[in-house]
């Protein structure tokens, strides 16, 4: 059995789905949707899949599920949508960037019993995938403390920061999602601070560049989250894991696992330039993971809540950064 699924939105992560759909053998491409008409025609072309509009594909019965890449002010529009007409839907994050709306969003998906995955690609990653196996094979023994570090190559246009909502919503929510995943408990507490370092742009735009976050769980565990839109040596990725027995590491991917010694000195070759190409394993694993789901009847690995946390400890960074001051989760959730 195969899953005929539609790209809701052609752009840049639009693509990235599609070609991740491609590679999925029990997946079919057979729709794609946007209002840039040459959009849809590069995605219809490389991949065979028909342009329709969204009421199309809502209609449509040789469409299973959906996958939804439009900007984020629709996302939870679409999932109302879908769900009640009985479609699967991945979609990407943020689900909204508003908490009670995704809450609301979220109550409309357990009505209809519809499987909602979204979009937090690194848990799939297989550097990322092996470090979370060796601590839970025990190999640095009880979890203490989880370094995550996250820089960008460089910023994205205004026209992004604009209707983003933000770093913490946009950037640092896939490091939030990745902390629960490896603290494996629930933060309780949120310390973030920001700077505006590398575009002042950005800064009149009310948004940061450049932010640290320092997270802590009931029993104490802490999560330190570093964010910069400016990496000049490429795309840095990195997480470490330190445990009562050792600590545990991903580390940066190159474009070729070399390394070149001469009379100068030791050389390797650049880190990989963005995230289309660091976590294209990532997204076909994801996307092999949705299908299955769908297929199963099981829950998705990264379900509507965890987008709903995720969004949550990005919401209580955002009024740390306001009132320089740690943040209770449950002020949040209210």
């Amino acid at each position: 059995m195969s899953l005929n699924i539609a790209v809701l939105g052609a752009g840049r992560i639009g693509q990235v789905h599609a070609a991740a759909v491609a590679s999925v053998p029990n997946a079919n491409l057979v729709a794609v949707s946007d209002p840039v008409d040459a959009a849809a025609e590069m995605v219809s072309e490389q991949y065979g899949a028909s342009i329709r509009t969204i009421a199309d594909i809502h209609d449509a019965t040789d469409v299973d599920g959906v996958i939804i890449c439009t900007p984020t002010d629709t996302h939870a529009d679409l999932i109302d949508l879908f769900a009640r007409a009985g479609k699967a839907i991945f979609c990407e994050k943020p689900i909204d960037l508003d908490v009670a709306r995704v809450q609301s969003s979220l109550e409309v998906v357990s009505e209809n019993s519809t499987t909602l995955m979204v979009g937090f690609n690194r848990r799939f990653d297989p550097d990322f995938n092996a470090l979370k196996t060796a601590i839970e094979e025990g190999r640095v023994g009880d979890v203490e403390m989880v370094t995550i570090t996250s820089r960008d190559p460089g910023p994205p246009p205004y026209g992004y920061i604009e209707r983003s909502g933000g770093i913490f919503r946009d950037m640092t929510i896939h490091d939030f999602d990745i902390a629960r995943w490896l603290l494996d408990e629930e933060v309780e507490s949120v310390f973030a601070a920001g700077s505006v370092l590398v575009d002042s742009g950005i800064g009149a735009r009310g948004d940061f560049d450049s932010v640290n976050v320092i997270m802590k769980t009931s029993s104490g565990r802490q999560a330190a989250i570093t964010n910069s839109r400016r990496a000049v040596y490429g795309y840095d990725q990195r997480i470490e894991v330190h445990g009562s027995s050792g600590a545990v590491s991903a580390q940066n991917q190159h474009e070729a696992r070399i390394e070149l010694a001469d009379a100068s000195g030791f050389h390797r070759p650049p880190l990989m330039n963005f995230f289309m190409n660091r976590y294209t394993a990532a997204y076909a694993a994801e996307i092999a993971a949705f299908v299955d789901a769908v297929e199963s009847g099981t829950q998705p690995p990264t379900t509507g809540d965890d987008g709903l946390m995720a969004l949550v400890l990005a919401e209580a960074a955002v009024r740390s950064t306001a009132e320089a001051r740690a943040v209770n989760v449950a002020e949040i959730l209210g």
